[in-house]
């Protein structure tokens, strides 16, 4: 009995409430059926035929039910399963002219070089030395970044996957100790122009000049300090940069924001995990945020009104069953700030959340160039 009253209950409560969500359904769903009812209710008042027409009535709903239902089951989905087919690796040899190569690339090579290898680029955007990086991968699986000088040659290259090869015994998964057994001690400061920038001390990266580049070694504090990623630039790139802190441009921005999606999904393909979607929306929620910090000097997930980031992506429209959201401030580049983000375990987390569909990125520079990150992750 409880159960007809309640089943009662719910139909008159699609009935009476049809005006709220009519409008909402697709076309393909019948509600002609409604309109019957209607009449059939009228009928049975004047004839008496009640029972005849709620049994009428009840297989009409159950009709509406299943139509529903099949609409609902045929939405898309995005799926948090890695589907993507494994891509080989390419075979590695050891670097015949430089220290290290990425992807058998060194520095000095020719572009053709290295699109021979790897093909065309599936990016290129501006970073902090003034040039593009050229991003290369196959579905962010063999994910590496290059950048050329104005001859077409090699002068930068970045992986934070296992495409490394040196002529010294390192790779990935090298530890510090092994690293500065071979290498020596790191630099300790860079200079620009007549300032001297002390290098950050936490453990997270070793810097090195060798035979004319700048090698940063980048450690994952949470597989015992082992080597985790490589960028090699020029010391001709390198010196061209008159500051630590690049001049902010709409281009830097874009550079910023795009390059920390890359490299965001390379480290997740790399722990056997789906690529992330690019969301438009969600990254212009998440610019908003870097915006107001860089402007309001406050580094928070909370703003000054009070709004946690799933306030201010409700605000936006954003729907979602799970969201995250990391902040990134002061470091040099998207590629420092990434490395940075993977070491602070509440953030890696979210970088490495398998249940994760899309992700939106947003940078903003404060007066003192320094950029702030905000990445935010979702799925629906």
């Amino acid at each position: 009995m409880r159960k007809l009253l309640l089943l009662i209950v719910i139909v008159f409560g699609i009935f009476f409430s049809r005006p709220l969500w009519e409008d909402y359904l697709p076309e393909s769903v019948n509600l002609s059926f409604i309109d019957q009812l209607s009449d059939r209710a009228g009928s049975a008042i004047e004839d008496g035929a009640v029972q005849d027409t709620w049994e009428s009535f009840l297989d009409s709903v159950t009709d509406f039910i299943i139509e529903v239902d099949e609409v609902i089951q045929d939405a898309p989905e995005i799926s948090t399963e890695n589907e993507t087919a494994a891509v080989a690796r390419p075979d590695l040899d050891v670097p015949s002219e430089k220290l290290f190569a990425v992807h058998n690339i060194e520095l000095g090579q020719a572009k053709a070089d290295v699109e021979a290898a790897a093909g065309q680029a599936s990016r290129s955007s501006m970073n902090e030395f003034g040039v593009n990086w050229h991003a290369y991968h196959e579905q962010y699986q063999n994910f590496f970044m290059v950048s050329y000088n104005g001859n077409n040659e090699v002068n930068g290259l970045f992986t934070n996957q296992d495409l490394i090869t040196s002529s010294l015994p390192l790779k990935i998964g090298s530890t510090r100790e092994e690293v500065r057994a071979e290498l020596g001690q790191p630099l300790s400061y860079i200079q620009k122009g007549f300032v001297r920038y002390e290098l950050q001390d936490d453990g997270e990266y070793d810097m090195f000049s060798y035979d004319g580049t700048y090698i940063t070694i980048f450690y994952d504090l949470h597989e015992n300090n082992t080597v985790t990623a490589l960028q090699v630039v020029s010391e001709d790139l390198e010196d061209g940069r008159d500051e630590l802190y690049a001049a902010p441009s709409a281009e830097l921005e874009e550079g910023f924001k795009h390059q920390l999606f890359d490299v965001t999904n390379a480290a997740r393909t790399e722990h056997g995990l789906n690529a992330l979607e690019w969301n438009e929306a969600v990254s212009v929620t998440a610019r908003k945020h870097s915006v107001d910090m860089a402007e309001n000097q406050f580094f928070s997930h909370t703003n000054q009104a009070g709004e946690s980031p799933f306030d201010r992506m409700d605000t936006d429209g954003i729907r979602y069953s799970v969201a995250g959201e990391n902040l990134a401030y002061g470091q040099y580049s998207a590629i420092f700030a990434h490395e940075g983000l993977m070491n602070s375990l509440g953030h890696r987390e979210n970088i490495l959340k398998p249940d994760y569909g899309y992700l939106g990125v947003g940078v903003d520079f404060n007066e003192e160039n320094q950029p702030f990150f905000t990445e935010m992750f979702f799925n629906n």
